[in-house]
């Protein structure tokens, strides 16, 4: 197991977290550190997820708030369970 961090969380109310290596591939059992207070858990990958991308750190439904940094980011427009990538095809910002 890796002791460098797959995915870092911002805050603890964050709802997904941000890829931190290349390559990770689906069924990769990722260390996640939280930012704020530098705990860590872990969390499986469900798909191949690119650099800096998103993942669902619990199950996000079409409308729900995605939350990073601790704060509001934009809107599911399409359902992402735990562990799942959230990008373009399922989450938009509330601006545009």
């Amino acid at each position: 197991m890796s002791n460098h961090p797959h995915l870092l969380v911002h805050d603890h109310e964050d709802n997904v977290g941000v890829v931190v290596v290349e390559g990770l591939t689906a069924g990769t059992d990722m260390l996640c550190v939280v930012t704020h207070d530098n705990s860590d858990f872990r969390l499986t990958a469900n798909a191949d997820i690119p650099i800096g991308h998103k993942v669902a750190l619990k199950d996000l439904k079409e409308g729900d708030t995605v939350i990073k940094y601790g704060e509001d980011i934009g809107k599911m427009v399409g359902n992402a369970g735990t562990g799942d990538h959230v990008h373009t095809h399922n989450c938009k910002t509330k601006r545009w």
